[in-house]
């Protein structure tokens, strides 16, 4: 049925007696009109600006209740860094550290903790 299906239009799509096929005959020559073909190339996009270098990598662990991260800025701006915690328990109080220059090529560790467990811990990046 299917295959009955597919091959009837095919069928009927053929020319019958004299008519020729399209493009069966012999092809007329291309003609290309030389006005028709800018004389300068088209203008190209800019190219995506390049990705800004700057913060910190920072490595963060949390042992028990202490967290620790330590930063290093490989990049040639000054990074103010700042660590987050935020405890587990309602009752105990999440953590906002200062901010801490990070200056080209410096390192800085960052300490916090909870009274009881971790929930999570980040450090935030800022421009002086």
């Amino acid at each position: 049925m299917i295959v009955t299906g597919i091959l009837i239009p095919a069928v009927a799509a053929q020319p019958s007696g004299d008519e020729a096929a399209p493009g069966s005959g012999p092809a007329a020559p291309a003609v290309v009109d030389l006005a028709d073909i800018p004389a300068e190339p088209p203008v190209q996009p800019s190219p995506p600006a390049p990705r800004e270098l700057f913060g910190a990598d920072c490595a963060t662990t949390v042992e028990g209740s202490q967290v620790t991260a330590h930063c290093h800025n490989a990049y040639p701006e000054t990074d103010l860094v700042s660590l987050h915690v935020e405890c587990d328990r309602w009752w105990d109080l999440d953590g906002d550290g200062a901010a801490v220059a990070v200056g080209p090529a410096g390192r800085a560790e960052l300490t916090g903790r909870c009274w009881k467990e971790v929930r999570a811990a980040w450090v935030s990046h800022r421009r002086p």
